[in-house]
């Protein structure tokens, strides 16, 4: 894997999320209260909503735009909707949020 390191889990809002820009498109990086972090891409299949605005809730986000809501472990969507994010390995050592570059690329390209 290709391992970045892209900040402090503290830099993260507890049930919150950040941006990280790629030359393909926008990563959310989640975090939720149990300080998990979870990386899927950013948009919403459905109209483009930006999920990094959505609300965390369990291991789930809720778009902001018309409240599907995906599983951030599967990147499914749950309920009665239908669609699927990308999602991206993530692993946090000694505090520092680690992102698996390698799909993101083919991933985000392929949306």
């Amino acid at each position: 894997m290709n391992w970045i390191d892209i900040c402090d889990i503290t830099d993260i809002p507890l049930r919150g999320a950040r941006i990280v820009k790629s030359s393909m498109g926008c990563v959310a990086v989640f975090r939720t209260t149990e300080d998990e972090v979870f990386a899927t891409s950013d948009r919403c299949p459905h109209k483009g909503g930006p999920l990094s605005e959505g609300i965390v809730h369990g291991k789930s986000v809720t778009c902001p735009l018309h409240n599907w809501v995906f599983d951030l472990e599967t990147g499914v969507a749950q309920g009665a909707d239908e669609g699927q994010i990308a999602t991206f390995a993530t692993q946090v050592v000694d505090g520092r949020v680690l992102l698996d570059a390698t799909n993101i690329m083919t991933a985000l390209a392929a949306e």
